[in-house]
């Protein structure tokens, strides 16, 4: 039987970003949903949300938010209740939990998650290193790293360092080139190194598509190197062993997304500064796909 198609409001006094990463996450675990979503973010006045309502009205459908202004809350629970659709505080069970472990009640305050404190600016000055130090640049900087993620060019290396960046996590990234040795600030780095690898057909792929987008229209992209299957197995397996004699660790990239492939970055580093302040030194060690 198809699933239906229907409408789902996501109402936030803020950017929305928390209820469409949980509409996202949840609708993810159906088959192939047929969602309608209207996204309506900072909602921070009955004039903004009379707009809000009109357009429930519209094209009804459940109601998830993220509301902290008691009227605002009770005007939306109210009309949703006249019209007869589900209305959800995504936050409030979360909260209550929290409140009843903690013995106190949490303030109302709007956009708590994005005020300008210390853990704002640090994901700022991440960000700001990342692109300062991507591909190989500032290498002078690593010291400066909490990570960094080595591996063969498109590798998913610059996408995953701009996701640790707003997390806070300065992450430079360099390149492995067959023909160009490892900086030498490598050699004894004061942080985690990192790599990243992945399949042959997948990485002929990603390239392909690159240089079709560069317009590398004088390369024979069936014999160049850089798309060559032969050439592009002996460059991951070289930067495989150069990972293993360094003892780096290595995440296999070709079924990740760019988020469980941070996600795992973020583990390996809280191993690795476990094992330092242990006194012990890292393991070559891999992960799998």
């Amino acid at each position: 039987m198809p699933n239906r198609s229907f409408n789902l409001h996501l109402v936030s006094d803020s950017t929305g970003e928390t209820l469409n990463s949980i509409a996202r996450a949840t609708l993810a675990r159906f088959a192939d949903p047929h969602v309608i979503h209207h996204r309506w973010s900072l909602v921070r006045s009955h004039l903004q949300l009379e707009q809000v309502l009109e357009g429930i009205k519209a094209e009804p459908g459940p109601v998830m938010f993220t509301l902290v202004d008691r009227s605002l809350r009770h005007s939306l629970e109210e009309v949703c209740q006249q019209l007869g659709v589900p209305c959800l505080s995504v936050l409030d069970p979360v909260m209550d939990l929290l409140q009843t472990q903690l013995g106190q009640q949490a303030r109302e305050k709007r956009a708590a998650q994005y005020v300008l404190d210390a853990d704002y600016f640090r994901r700022i000055d991440a960000m700001h290193y990342v692109l300062a130090h991507d591909d190989g640049q500032g290498v002078a900087g690593i010291e400066e790293a909490d990570c960094v993620l080595v591996g063969v060019s498109r590798s998913s290396k610059t996408p995953t360092c701009f996701y640790l960046a707003n997390r806070g996590i300065k992450a430079a990234n360099v390149p492995i080139v067959p023909t160009s040795p490892l900086p030498e600030e490598l050699e004894n780095p004061p942080c985690p190194v990192i790599g990243l690898t992945i399949d042959v057909a997948a990485l002929i792929d990603i390239r392909r598509h690159r240089l079709k987008i560069i317009g590398a229209g004088g390369v024979r992209q069936d014999t160049h190197d850089y798309v060559d299957h032969e050439a592009v197995k002996a460059e991951i397996q070289a930067a495989r062993r150069l990972c293993t004699s360094h003892g780096w660790p290595v995440i296999d990239v070709t079924r990740r997304s760019i988020e469980e492939t941070a996600a795992t970055v973020l583990q390996l580093m809280e191993a690795w500064h476990a094992r330092r302040n242990q006194g012990s030194a890292p393991r070559p060690g891999g992960i799998g796909a």
